[in-house]
């Protein structure tokens, strides 16, 4: 058979099968608990009120929603999106400065193609949400992780970083940060880190992405003001979606950011896909505007409470002496970190055979360089899962230590 792999372009040589598509195979085999996956708890899905909302939208307006829309997005949503924004998150934001996207996935592909390329250098948290990483390779450049510790991204060390590249004469076009209940870590930054970070990116002149797919599932602890309600010139982008608040299914998201900034991923995304699915729109508008949203998000929130809880729980009482986990008020996700003795990557095929599955914490460096550590999912399995799970996940650490 001929191979046409020869063919192909140079930057898909960068290009890898994401790590945790490849562990949900394992993990779909019939017995394994998984903590692997980012998935929503599928209870959390407002079926019936969609339902409604749907049967409404095609009746009121089934033609107009079934046709295409514009590349920014229906004015419906945005207006929407800017208004629920503006009271809920204290941001300045007008239709004009909001895009929409086929969820946040298709955001960080066209800021990969806007602002990466060889010789630019994308700054990330280490750790860092592992599908950013696989959407900012392919174009080109370097992607440098900084560190961080229980208050979020560590800001002395990113100036220290800064500063060692432009010394060394490298372009860096953007800080990527996810500050509110990070993925995979489960972090919050602290507000002192995030008024640190806005000087930081101030002073080299570079953009902040702000990622919050998470924020409002907060289940302890006050709240922080956002890094958008925070930006004084126009330099944070930020990233929204409906996966966690509604359903992953509508693949929806929304960009905010000065409107030169906006009008360049316009254009990136006319190249990708002309609009958004004009539908989910749709509904999605007339999920926000009836407030259906806002009183859905407190059940998920109670739903996720408790299996958090009950993780950190399961985790104190089962996990043998030398093993850590983060304390995470909200989102979806705890980190762990076992002996260093221990690299949870070779470990996995142990785990496996007791019927559990994680994310291996390496996969969310630049570097790699961190071989200790595995991502946890508490939101998608049931209560029994999370008990019988845990104990599966220490007895295979005991095993392997």
């Amino acid at each position: 058979m001929t191979d046409f792999s020869r063919l192909l372009a140079e930057r898909t040589g960068s290009m890898k099968a994401s790590e945790i598509r490849e562990l949900l195979k394992y993990a779909s085999v019939p017995g394994v608990i998984s903590f692997a996956g980012g998935l929503p708890n599928p209870e959390s899905f407002p079926v019936g009120g969609l339902k409604k909302i749907t049967d409404k939208i095609l009746t009121e307006k089934g033609t107009k929603a079934l046709q295409y829309g514009t590349t920014e997005g229906i004015p419906e949503l945005r207006e929407a999106i800017a208004k629920r924004m503006s009271e809920l998150k204290g941001f300045d934001a007008k239709m004009e400065n909001i895009t929409i996207m086929s969820g946040s996935q298709q955001a960080l592909d066209l800021l990969g193609k806007l602002y990466m390329e060889p010789g630019k250098v994308a700054i990330v948290e280490g750790p860092t949400y592992l599908a950013a990483l696989g959407a900012f390779r392919p174009y080109g450049g370097e992607i440098v992780g900084v560190r961080m510790d229980e208050d979020g991204l560590d800001t002395n060390l990113l100036e220290e970083t800064m500063k060692k590249l432009k010394a060394e004469g490298k372009v860096v076009p953007f800080i990527y940060t996810i500050p509110t209940f990070q993925n995979p870590s489960g972090v919050t930054m602290s507000e002192e880190r995030r008024k640190h970070l806005l000087e930081i990116a101030a002073e080299h002149d570079v953009i902040v992405v702000e990622d919050d797919p998470y924020g409002e599932l907060r289940y302890a602890g006050k709240e922080l003001p956002n890094l958008k309600a925070m930006d004084k010139d126009g330099r944070v982008v930020y990233f929204g979606t409906v996966s966690k608040i509604l359903a992953p299914g509508l693949r929806t998201g929304w960009i905010i950011g000065d409107e030169e900034i906006i009008g360049k991923f316009v254009i990136a995304k006319q190249a990708a896909d002309l609009c958004t699915n004009t539908l989910s729109q749709h509904i999605i508008a007339e999920a926000f505007s009836s407030g259906m949203v806002d009183a859905h998000i407190p059940e998920i929130r109670k739903l996720y409470s408790r299996k958090r809880n009950l993780m950190l729980d399961m985790l104190e009482d089962s996990m043998p002496e030398g093993v850590t986990w983060t304390k995470p008020e909200g989102g979806m996700f705890l980190w762990v970190w076992v002996p260093e003795s221990i690299n949870t990557k070779e470990m996995f095929p142990t785990a496996l055979e007791k019927k559990v599955a994680y994310v291996i914490g390496e996969a969310f460096y630049p570097d790699r360089s961190v071989k200790n550590a595995m991502r946890l999912n508490f939101t998608y399995s049931s209560d029994e899962e999370i008990k019988d799970g845990v104990k599966r996940l220490a007895d295979t650490i005991r095993d392997y230590l």
